[in-house]
């Protein structure tokens, strides 16, 4: 088990070689910032992913803070879908609010930054 989690230690975090790099190099470019010049509400979640694999949780939320949001929220629907939580269709819906509200807030804040500089 040791040695499983040390080659994939390595095959994810190897400089110049890993996925992680080459995550980096091959992200997919925005089509709507493409054609309009603006960022959409979720341009930057890549890029924050790829900080988020790489352990820098707060390059992670200054790139796009709904991240940790929306990762949890897979996470746990995943779960919810396999162990029925009793009250997990609320922490879903409670979770997916918040996700929503953070684009938003997030989504305006970059908007109006653009414009003043």
């Amino acid at each position: 088990m040791k040695g499983l989690l040390t080659v994939t230690a390595f095959i994810l975090f190897t400089e110049g070689r890993g996925f992680i790099y080459w995550l980096e190099k091959h992200l997919w470019a925005c089509p709507f910032k493409n054609l309009t010049g603006i960022d959409c509400p979720g341009c930057g979640l890549q890029r924050s992913f790829v900080a988020l694999l790489k352990g820098d949780v707060l390059v992670s939320i200054k790139l796009y803070p709904p991240t940790l949001v929306l990762l949890a929220l897979v996470l746990f629907t995943l779960m919810h879908l396999k162990f029925e939580f009793k009250s997990g269709a609320l922490i879903i819906k409670a979770l997916y609010i918040c996700a929503t509200a953070i684009i938003i807030i997030n989504y305006i804040y970059k908007v109006y930054y653009q414009q003043l500089f």
